[in-house]
């Protein structure tokens, strides 16, 4: 068994199983939990990395950066150290992709060899080929160009989704919709209301990638500056469910 499975069977399966993904890291704190990496530097934006971050701590896990300016560089030692890659938002896909695609073959080797990725809004878009880390058989696009889409500008919003067929809104900009190929093996979490997946989990080799058009990560903070107001109010759960999904690999096919 690989370290990462050792990570992932110990720390997801033993504690976030048996203690549910909000409530695991109040008990267990120590460095038995299973780390998640979560990328912070120019191809993120301000306030993003750490968002994702927080949102990894409440389903048990602990956290670490990596970037271009810190401790933790982006290579195959570090990513065998976690069990999660995490991209979080961000501005253009192209600027972004020329500061990430020296590390393309180390991100595609983790998740190939059993890892897992998460990509929000821009790590989403990331996710695919040409360009991106093409982790996805399938294809992402921007959701404000969908026929019927229910916002058309790049601004902020809270949009309407279908998440495992409940009517909820999330925090949105210009995020991607996200298709995988007929065929292959695939979650759909959520779709838009115009029915374009918005958040999906599917298999990449050995490991898994779970991709979210909205953010499920934004906090309080995000709503009080863009002066937006969540119906639902702000909770995390969608959050979690993405992570778990992708975790657990609940409802996809066995590896």
């Amino acid at each position: 068994m690989s370290r990462r499975r050792l990570l992932v069977g110990a720390g997801a399966a033993g504690t976030l199983g048996v203690l549910g993904w909000a409530g695991a890291s109040a008990v267990n704190s120590g460095r038995d939990r299973p780390l998640a990496l979560v990328y912070r530097g120019p191809a993120a934006c301000s306030g993003c990395a750490e968002a994702v971050a927080a949102l990894l701590r409440t389903t048990g896990f602990r956290t670490g950066y990596c970037g271009p300016d810190e401790r933790r560089q982006i290579s195959p030692s570090t990513l065998a150290e976690a069990a999660v890659y995490a991209q979080p938002g961000g501005g253009n896909v192209s600027p972004a992709w020329r500061r990430l695609r020296d590390h393309a073959d180390e991100v595609r080797g983790f998740v190939r060899d059993g890892g897992h990725y998460l990509g929000f809004c821009l790590g989403a878009y990331l996710a695919a080929g040409q360009p991106g880390f093409g982790l996805i058989d399938g294809r992402v696009d921007r959701y404000i160009d969908t026929d019927g889409a229910s916002v058309d500008s790049v601004d902020d919003a809270v949009i309407p989704v279908r998440w495992r067929g409940m009517s909820r809104h999330m925090f949105f900009q210009d995020g991607p919709t996200i298709e995988l190929r007929p065929g292959v093996p695939g979650l759909v979490l959520a779709t838009y209301d115009t029915g374009a997946p918005a958040a999906v989990v599917t298999t990449f080799g050995a490991g898994r990638v779970g991709l979210v058009g909205p953010h499920p990560e934004a906090d309080r903070s995000w709503y009080a500056e863009a002066e937006l107001t969540n119906p639902d109010g702000i909770r995390f759960d969608l959050g979690h469910d993405l992570i778990g999904s992708t975790v657990d690999g609940t409802g996809l096919p066995a590896r």
